[in-house]
């Protein structure tokens, strides 16, 4: 039976968790000097592809465009995916790119990767970015069929199709399941809710023979790594960085801190007075609230 082939693109992004991100003096983001982490996002699709191994026995690459340091993330999503390939697009020429140039930029080395692809995941966004366009404008830029907000997918090796389930809302409401059938290849953008699920003892068995190596695959991920500039993977420089791209941001600018006009006041449960006073304030609040 014919092998499958997945590609994850990922993102190195800046860890707010700590609260730590520095700025440049013209407002831009300082990445040297901001930890950085695989985002969020990123590591969701990597757990999606790693669903595909444990299940079909893919094999999986990852690729992300990047400073050198953007290494670390491929490291990290090697550990929860098991790839064994990672690819980082690094050059000068990159720099400032928009989701258009970027997306240049990956499908250029998703086509730079050992095999032809069957399945390419992206995360539903980036925390950095917010704008969720990388993803389908990659897949516009292969030329295969997108799925967005993917929570669940199963292969049929036999036919090559792929049928998924999504997150979408229709027609005004919210939370309805869609479910859909397509050939490969496609390219999926994993709903941030996807979590994968393994019933068969076979396939618990394969979860932990493969995480197993996918911990030693992260601790030589250099063994699998290769670095292209943009010369070496070849794109039109037209297409990538600034040149490529037709969104410039201007600066980034902290969100200011409000000053809190409103108190808090702890009220007793066992004193009927004060429960009379709190039912008192909101007969009051919700007084104002009808128009007269």
């Amino acid at each position: 039976m014919e092998q499958l082939n997945i590609a994850v693109i990922i993102k190195l992004e800046p860890d707010f968790s700590e609260g730590n991100v520095s700025y440049n003096p013209d407002g831009t983001l300082n990445r040297a000097e901001t930890k950085n982490t695989l985002g969020p996002h990123s590591a969701i699709a990597a757990h999606a592809a790693f669903f595909g191994k444990v299940m079909y026995g893919a094999k999986v690459s990852i690729g992300t465009m990047g400073p050198p340091i953007a290494d670390l993330a491929l490291q990290q999503a090697q550990e929860i995916s098991d790839a064994e390939e990672l690819h980082l697009y690094s050059d000068r020429l990159f720099a400032g790119a928009d989701t258009l140039g970027t997306a240049e930029v990956l499908k250029t080395g998703i086509h730079k990767m050992k095999e032809k692809m069957d399945i390419v995941f992206s995360g539903h966004r980036a925390s950095d970015g917010e704008t969720g366009q990388t993803g389908p404008q990659t897949a516009w830029k292969l030329g295969f069929t997108f799925l967005g907000n993917v929570i669940s997918y199963t292969i049929n090796m036999e036919t090559r199709t792929i049928r998924a389930k999504r997150l979408i809302s229709l027609q005004g409401t919210p939370n309805i399941i869609e479910e859909i059938e397509a050939p490969l290849p496609v390219f999926i953008s994993i709903d941030p809710t996807y979590k994968s699920s393994f019933d068969k003892i076979s396939q618990r068995l394969a979860f932990h023979k493969y995480k197993k190596e996918a911990g030693e695959r992260a601790d030589n991920y250099k063994d699998y790594f290769t670095m292209f500039n943009a010369q070496e993977l070849g794109v039109d420089e037209t297409l990538v960085g600034l040149p490529g791209s037709p969104t410039i941001v201007y600066k980034v600018e902290r969100v200011p801190k409000s000053t809190a006009t409103r108190k808090a006041e702890v009220i007793d449960g066992s004193d009927p007075e004060q429960i009379k006073k709190v039912v008192t304030k909101m007969k009051e609040a919700l007084d104002a609230m009808v128009i007269k």
